[in-house]
């Protein structure tokens, strides 16, 4: 499609500085905590909020036992909410061994026919209490959980990371922000295409984690018409941003070197585990010329934000 472009140059982009607040330096610090965190049992006091139990339990609904509603030596955290209704909130403060009898309601959307909406009756045996415990926040904690010796470089490296997160984090909204005002500076023929690309670039990431896309479909209650119309304002933004890139590299005479092709040729032989000469011989010239724009497109990228004016 044929793009006329509008102003591309000195794009007004909102300006932005990333901080890291002490509190954000703790929340990431406390997961490391959390992740490296260990359980320790509790037979000196009842249970808590917070705590994991260790459970046998048998559900009767009408004095009846259902399918489903017995287990021995299940694990359950209090306040999880894993659970239905108030079920873990009756079992803070019991002790180690007690019988507790546990009074629910079934919410009426259960996934369960037959229970929706029912009273029932647990009788939950509690067999074990084990509290979580955090490692001391100290050297220690820091060199198992990083290449540092100390707390406060470990901190620091820390602070570093999320800040270089919030930076490119800022710098993906400012280019977005900056192509989107050139779309809409420029002239060009609409394409309802793409979908198809994409929908196959879903499948493949779905594949990768063990899933196929008729799966995905059954899960969620899509179907490939509706997966379709969603896609379509994503296709047509890819598209958008594509051609009015394409139109920045031909107006501003952008080409990427052969050297900066043959560094991404050997990034692309390290990705597939193949030999770069291997490589080459695949790659015809069509290829290898995509490869050149795409790294031009990626130039202009970089063109049109150092030519962007914050404000």
């Amino acid at each position: 499609p044929e793009v006329t472009l509008g102003d591309y140059k000195g794009i007004e982009v909102e300006k932005k500085e990333a901080e890291v607040s002490e509190e954000e330096i703790t929340a990431e610090i406390d997961k490391a905590r959390e992740a490296n965190s260990r359980l320790i049992t509790i037979e000196d006091r009842a249970t808590e909020d917070g705590d994991t139990v260790i459970i046998d339990f048998d559900g009767y609904v009408d004095g009846k036992q259902f399918e489903g509603g017995y287990a021995e030596d299940y694990t359950l955290v209090l306040g999880s909410h894993s659970f239905i209704d108030n079920f873990e909130d009756q079992l803070v403060g019991k002790n180690l061994g007690e019988d507790v009898e546990v009074n629910v309601t079934f919410p009426e959307e259960y996934h369960v026919d037959e229970l929706k909406g029912k009273p029932a009756l647990f009788k939950v045996k509690i067999k074990e209490i084990q509290k979580k415990e955090l490692p001391e926040l100290d050297d220690d904690f820091a060199q198992d959980v990083s290449d540092f010796d100390t707390l406060d470089e470990y901190k620091a490296d820390v602070e570093k990371k999320i800040l270089e997160n919030k930076e490119n984090q800022i710098k993906r909204e400012q280019e977005d922000q900056i192509i989107e005002k050139i779309i809409e500076n420029a002239q060009m023929e609409m394409i309802a295409a793409q979908t198809r690309q994409m929908t196959q670039e879903f499948a493949q990431r779905l594949q990768s984690q063990g899933l196929s896309l008729e799966q995905y479909m059954q899960f969620t209650g899509l179907t490939p018409q509706k997966m379709m119309e969603d896609l379509e304002p994503q296709a047509l933004k890819r598209i958008q941003s594509r051609l009015v890139l394409e139109a920045v590299v031909a107006a501003e005479n952008i080409e990427a070197s052969d050297e900066e092709i043959d560094k991404e040729l050997e990034n692309m032989a390290s990705m597939y585990q193949m030999e770069i000469d291997k490589l080459k011989e695949l790659i015809g010239d069509d290829e290898k010329k995509q490869i050149g724009m795409d790294l031009a497109v990626q130039k202009a990228v970089e063109f049109v934000v150092k030519e962007a004016v914050e404000k």
